[in-house]
């Protein structure tokens, strides 16, 4: 019979690695006598991260034995201490290949029932000097699991485990590690997971996307990361300026073409694309983003003059007829499909990507009677980009709720004619006028716009994943457990000598640098370059850091378990082998 062979807790501390603090909960430690398993976690126990350790689906951590005597052979160390895989429960018996989601224990006083595989991450490797264990327990199917705590008492080392339940469908921990992970994903076997009512929200969502993208068609792993349309082409191209039309005071729209005149691919409401600007002479071109704001054909992007190198040099060079490079329309911020009510909130040149939506969510009221919200803000009537464009097209259709916000109205700008508010758009002017809470919300402006109504709409009670959002810079960072120190540094030259490798491009962050091979990674490279990130495993197993492959080609080391959406590439795990543009 199975028995419970150590019981291990540990509260969160502050461990240093690689020049940083994390906080974490890894360092797990035997503890003598009873411990109560209560509905969150054991006595005595914590987590550094909650958004990936603990809670209720994940209160128990459990490894087994038979794993130690694997791991000590694989990896040289004999004799590692119970509790050095982060585990609560270290037990002789349950292997991954046969415990199954669901299956109930009674273990002492306490029932406990199966959940979800360990979420890999980067700190058991850390815990262990081994920084690619996260990837190899994934690989070699050893990954342990979770309890959840039906019903609450004490346990102890020494407690025999005893079956009270199996799990509906039979998916053992090792099946479903691996069909969330690696690249295999058959949909029968998905179909089978998401039935099994004791499998934790957060894997059967993913299980849920996987099915979705199946039935699409659409290549990476959607049950990691939201997977980018396939680019319609690889790196740039030449387009011609078919019209350049003044759209405010501060607002450029430039009209792109193909140089033959043929159709050009069709891209979804609120994609973007890539100009690569050759400015003069010698110097690097500059590469910026521009978000899509057409009604479908020709591409059309709306630029604002704000003094920098990119729009100076759109604004006071480039005339029609010229040829500028681009890149193929990319990116995730695209109007879903729902009837659930739709809200475009966008401020100044974040008009751009909401125009796009609007003309595409007003084709498709031939399908469907969804409620549509226009909200726009901006200083002033000469500042109000595309507006005689938008009247038109909101006159012409029935039943949508239009604002135009000014913060600062002109002499000439006439309330109830050029504008319907005066002041700034936030959650409780929102729900003054009638916006539905239960709508989609799409948030297109600048940092603090955004920062506001992301902060309001969550306050006011919105779902997360009802807020959709872009960002005209670099995108929101994800660095599990690491402990903030000091002010954020903008993105910059890494210190120390400069690499002689191939060029990489951090687009969002407007930076070019050299390769040096002294990173071992594209992560590392970003990471000293203090551009924001996002990562968890840092071994190509959890997506986090999938990041759009603008141009150019990378080498794996290690390859990734399951390859990244095309078009992308895992930057934790990448080095470049020719010049690089990375949408980041």
């Amino acid at each position: 019979m199975p028995i419970v062979t150590s019981v291990n807790v540990g509260m969160p501390r502050d461990v240093p690695w690689q020049g940083r603090t994390v906080r974490t909960g890894i360092w797990k430690a035997p503890v003598a006598g009873r411990v109560f398993a209560g509905r969150l976690n054991l006595a005595g126990d914590g987590q550094g991260d909650l958004e990936g350790h603990g809670g209720e689906q994940r209160a128990v951590m459990v490894y087994q034995l038979e794993s130690y005597r694997y791991w000590e052979a694989y990896l040289g160390r004999p004799e590692l201490t119970p509790g050095s895989f982060g585990e609560n429960f270290t037990v002789d018996g349950l292997p991954d290949s046969e415990v199954c989601i669901g299956d109930r224990y009674r273990i002492g006083e306490a029932i406990f029932e199966v959940t979800q595989p360990r979420v890999t991450c980067y700190r058991v490797g850390m815990r262990l000097e081994h920084a690619q264990l996260p990837a190899l327990l994934v690989a070699h199917h050893r990954p342990g699991f979770y309890f959840r705590v039906i019903q609450e008492g004490f346990v102890e080392a020494g407690n025999s485990i005893t079956k009270i339940a199996d799990g509906p469908e039979q998916m053992t921990i090792a099946e479903v590690d691996a069909l969330l992970y690696s690249s295999d994903h058959p949909v029968e076997a998905l179909e089978r997971a998401v039935r099994v009512p004791a499998l934790s929200s957060g894997w059967r969502g993913s299980f849920d996307s996987l099915l979705e993208a199946a039935r699409k068609g659409v290549s990476g792993n959607a049950g990691l990361m939201t997977p980018e349309p396939k680019p319609a082409w690889a790196g740039f191209r030449p387009l011609r300026v078919a019209a350049i039309v003044q759209e405010s005071v501060d607002i450029r729209a430039f009209t792109l073409e193909a140089p033959d005149g043929s159709p050009l691919p069709a891209y979804l409401p609120g994609q973007h694309l890539v100009l690569r600007l050759k400015t003069a002479g010698e110097a690097p071109a500059l590469a910026r983003i521009y978000s899509l704001c057409g009604a479908g054909g020709a591409y059309r992007i709306a630029v604002k003059d704000e003094g920098g190198a990119g729009s100076r040099f759109l604004n006071e060079h480039v005339r029609v007829g010229d040829m500028l490079e681009a890149s193929a329309p990319r990116g995730t911020f695209i109007l879903g499909e729902a009837d659930t009510p739709l809200v475009l909130l966008s401020g100044g040149v974040g008009i751009t990507p909401m125009l796009a939506m609007l003309y595409a969510a007003l084709a498709g009221r031939s399908r469907s009677e969804r409620d549509i919200w226009w909200i726009h803000s901006a200083r002033n009537g000469a500042n109000h980009a595309f507006a005689r464009e938008v009247g038109d097209v909101l006159a012409a259709a029935d039943g949508v709720h239009s604002w135009v916000v000014f913060s600062r109205p002109g002499p000439n700008d006439k309330l109830g004619a050029d504008y319907g508010y005066q002041g700034h758009v936030d959650a409780s002017w929102l729900r003054e006028i009638g916006v539905p809470k239960a709508a989609d919300f799409y948030l297109c402006g600048p940092s603090a716009f955004m920062v506001s109504l992301e902060a309001g709409l969550e306050g006011w009670g919105v779902a997360r994943e009802r807020v959709h959002s872009e960002a005209f810079g670099s995108g929101p960072s994800l660095t599990p457990g690491i402990v903030a120190g000091g002010a954020l540094q903008a993105p910059h030259q890494p210190d120390g000598p400069q690499g002689s490798g191939p060029s990489v491009t951090f687009l969002r962050s407007s930076l070019t640098t050299r390769w040096n091979p002294r990173y071992n990674s594209l992560l590392e490279l970003a990471e000293a370059c203090s551009v924001p990130v996002r990562w968890s495993c840092r071994t190509g197993v959890c997506h986090n850091c999938e990041s759009g492959l603008v141009d150019g080609q990378v080498r794996y080391d290690p390859q990734p378990l399951d390859p990244p959406a095309d078009g992308a590439i895992l930057i934790c795990c990448s080095a470049p082998s020719s010049d690089l543009e990375l949408d980041l």
